[in-house]
């Protein structure tokens, strides 16, 4: 098994390919940048700025490379683990396409921090594994492609959780542990810690994670951000690096309602390569910002969903702050059914617990890597014991499931939500209660509890987030709704029947305006 101490030496090794831009944009002033603030950025702000004359490309980009240089690695956050050799040549091209065209595409020079699982060709793609080290896909993930022809610029790989196993902290065993950027002796949660802490810390404006049963919204819950988990099938999970396939999804990370509703107008859509997402046909939105309004949430009927969470064990300050985002929330138009249970909840969410199908998916990765990758199945992993002790139990639950044994060949079936039916009778009773409460969607805090202290694994954790989406396939979205002891971001959680996306950026975005609560930290100013 990896050493922890030894992560210095494979940190080099992976972080070779940036190096030497790092050090150029170290030395580099942001050309053209008086009057533009590389804090709390939106796409907005970046395309005026361009349109503007108040900066180039080249400096908005080189400038989010200065941050990540002087703050990433100096303050021990350890968000991010590469730098795009590219970025910088990306940007001059998109100056002289503009120049030529005086035309903006809809992501033009927007800066993207890609978790470390999503699969590009020019940058080495490890899913937080030392075993996948240097490994560079060969073409890009179906959500990379689709920004880049958006013309967003890929700026940085940020450091996840090892495979993608654990929800509460981020620790690979190519770069070590990610802090959280508002309380550096606080985990980020996990596994897409390194995307969160350094879209919070504003060294980006797209984060991009991944989430099986909490990754995208646990932190974006720990670090004041937007977080969408969608429905399964509302976007294509080609070229991430799989945990368990019946269950990831990919999304934004970021810091408004807005932007991360105009980055999902560009991934959002059918993929021949993902066959799930061909229920994507019927649920078409030709925009997720239309309906974006201060008045959004009017009339809309919320039920409070307090089954959800164990309240002897929820932390006070927690659940105060959530009884004050429950009287915005009515504040600001909507209908509050407080509260609302689903009959048979714990028995329905028991039974769809997750099954094991990475050692399946995971070797059906490897193989589209080519002859030149050093592991071509997780038995090499073992093999070769390139995993974090602290991994041990979840590999050992990996290949407990046969090589040979297909996910829809195991007792029960490890498949989809309409071939399982333990999956479809939690979905169906959610959607049961809410159409006979006239819902239109659950709410919940995404944690019950404050993010814990590192190193810290017996605390209350309070995730909520797997007890539901992951497992019905619905969407679900958070937005920060304040802080506890002053400092520790919380987030609001809200739940929608299948494809309601739309729905929940509207609500989201009323409560964000009415609330206002996202700030930066303090820390990286």
């Amino acid at each position: 098994m990896i050493n922890v101490s030894r992560v210095a030496s494979y940190r080099l090794l992976l972080t070779s390919f940036g190096v030497l831009l790092c050090a150029c944009a170290a030395s580099m002033q942001p050309r053209g940048s008086t009057g533009f603030s590389f804090i709390e950025t939106t796409i907005d702000d970046i395309h005026v700025a361009i349109t503007d004359q108040t900066i180039d490309c080249e400096g908005i980009t080189s400038g989010f490379l200065d941050r990540i240089e002087k703050y990433d690695q100096s303050s021990n956050l350890n968000s991010i683990i590469l730098i795009n050799p590219n970025a910088l040549e990306k940007a001059r091209a998109l100056d002289r396409k503009y120049q030529q065209t005086k035309t903006l595409y809809s992501l033009h020079c927007v800066p993207v921090i890609l978790k470390d699982n999503f699969d590009t060709a020019d940058m080495p793609t490890a899913a937080g594994s030392i075993a996948l080290s240097g490994s560079i896909p060969p073409d890009d993930a179906y959500m990379v492609k689709k920004l880049r022809q958006a013309d967003a610029i890929v700026i940085a790989k940020s450091n996840m959780g090892e495979w993608a196993f654990s929800p509460f902290n981020t620790i690979s065993s190519t770069h070590g542990e990610t802090r959280n950027a508002y309380d550096l002796d606080r985990v980020p949660a996990g596994s897409s810690g390194g995307t969160a802490s350094a879209i919070a810390a504003n060294f980006g404006v797209i984060g991009m994670g991944s989430d099986t049963g909490n990754s995208i919204r646990g932190p974006a819950s720990h670090l004041a951000l937007v977080g969408i988990r969608s429905t399964i099938g509302a976007t294509s999970r080609d070229g991430i690096v799989p945990l368990l396939s019946n269950r990831d999804v990919g999304g934004p990370m970021m810091r408004t309602v807005i932007d991360t509703a105009r980055v999902f107008n560009v991934i959002a859509g059918i993929d021949p390569a993902d066959p799930a997402t061909g229920n994507h046909r019927n649920h078409k939105v030709d925009d997720y910002t239309a309906n974006l309004s201060l008045n959004g949430l009017y009339g809309a009927r919320l039920g409070v969903l307090r089954q959800i969470y164990d309240a002897t064990t929820a932390d006070k300050q927690v659940l105060a702050v959530f009884d004050q985002a429950l009287t915005d929330l009515e504040l600001a138009g909507a209908v509050i059914v407080d509260p609302v249970s689903i009959p048979d909840f714990e028995e329905l969410v028991t039974a769809t617990g997750f099954c094991g199908r990475f050692r399946y998916d995971i070797n059906n990765y490897l193989k589209t890597l080519g002859k030149d990758t050093g592991v071509k199945s997780l038995q090499d992993v073992v093999d070769q014991e390139q995993f974090l002790p602290q991994n041990s139990g979840a590999i050992k639950w990996a290949m407990a499931v046969a090589a040979d044994v297909k996910p829809d060949e195991q007792d029960p079936p490890c498949i989809d939500v309409a071939g399982d039916p333990r999956r479809q009778a939690l979905l169906n009773a959610v959607v049961a209660t809410m159409d006979s409460l006239e819902l239109d969607a659950f709410v919940y805090p995404s944690w019950s509890n404050p993010p814990r202290k590192i190193g810290d694994a017996e605390s209350p954790h309070g995730n909520n987030s797997p007890v539901i989406a992951p497992h019905s396939g619905q969407p679900a979205i958070t937005v920060p709704m304040g802080y506890a002891d002053n400092a520790l971001p919380l987030g609001l959680q809200l739940l929608g029947r299948p494809f309601s996306e739309a729905k929940l950026f509207q609500y989201a975005y009323a409560y964000e305006q009415a609330t206002r609560h996202r700030k930066p930290p303090r820390l990286f100013p």
